[in-house]
């Protein structure tokens, strides 16, 4: 394995979505190196059980571990609820980063009456979405939104395709004009933001990413991993649809996460 500085920080998401929480990684880390690793073929993860999640985000984990990662960011709020404790325990030498929906900030802004939480109906089952709602959500009213389906569209990479318009008016149109904010509870859904925007109108949209990227760096701060300012940063997306054009379509779309 790795030395401890010198190895990479692994990310990993059930498909193209983690790209965007990679995008704010690279912005608040630019001498880090990353691989990337979505699991597109087993995509979405918010329609499997949680022992499928679970065994398919320990399998990811122990590839990248096994291979020299100084740090282990799950770019994923399903896997993230399930699977972030138990790698913790796993690997307790490094530290294993998770995602969640933004519902904090959400709920610390001056405007914070009706919240929007939109997200896979796993992530708004799972106990974890539950604890953050019951600590944050005292003060406004939190409605949950399952999207089913939506994150398969995004994952076929074609953000402004009109059916992804049409399941968006279908699930937030009703809510239109009725809330304070959106809290994008799925790391596919930032990928929308314009779609969103045209179906909900100019209400704030919030999404866990910055927030990740801030806790990695303290967290490797903290265990003296974080790169030295001389090295170049790089990153390495893979994919477990291990094809020329999947890789082309992720190096698309974490350009566009990127912007």
């Amino acid at each position: 394995m790795a030395e401890k500085d010198s190895g990479f920080v692994g990310v990993f998401d059930s498909g193209v979505g983690g790209l965007t929480v990679l995008g704010c990684l690279v912005a608040e880390l630019p001498h880090e190196r990353f691989v990337f690793f979505g699991d597109s073929a087993h995509a979405p993860y918010g329609d499997k059980r949680p022992e499928e999640v679970l065994a398919l985000s320990r399998r990811i984990a122990a590839s990248l571990v096994n291979e020299g990662a100084k740090a282990l960011v799950i770019a994923c709020n399903t896997a993230t609820s399930v699977a972030a404790q138990a790698l913790r325990t796993e690997y307790p030498t490094i530290p294993v980063i998770g995602v969640e929906p933004a519902l904090k900030p959400a709920t610390l802004a001056p405007q914070h009456r009706r919240i929007l939480v939109m997200a896979t109906a796993a992530t708004l089952r799972l106990g974890k979405f539950q604890r953050l709602e019951d600590r944050w959500g005292a003060d406004s009213e939190v409605i949950e939104v399952p999207c089913v389906g939506l994150a398969d569209l995004i994952e076929k990479g074609d953000p402004a395709s009109p059916a992804i318009h049409e399941l968006l008016e279908r699930y937030l149109g009703p809510w239109r004009g009725k809330v304070d904010s959106v809290v994008l509870g799925c790391t596919h859904y930032p990928l929308v933001c314009d779609q969103i925007r045209e179906v909900m109108g100019d209400v704030p949209l919030y999404d866990g990413g910055e927030g990740t990227a801030r806790e990695t760096r303290r967290r490797l701060e903290a265990a003296g991993l974080l790169a030295p300012d001389s090295q170049a940063g790089s990153v390495e997306l893979r994919s477990s649809i291990d094809t020329p054009d999947e890789l082309a379509l992720y190096q698309r779309i974490f350009e566009l996460a990127r912007r």
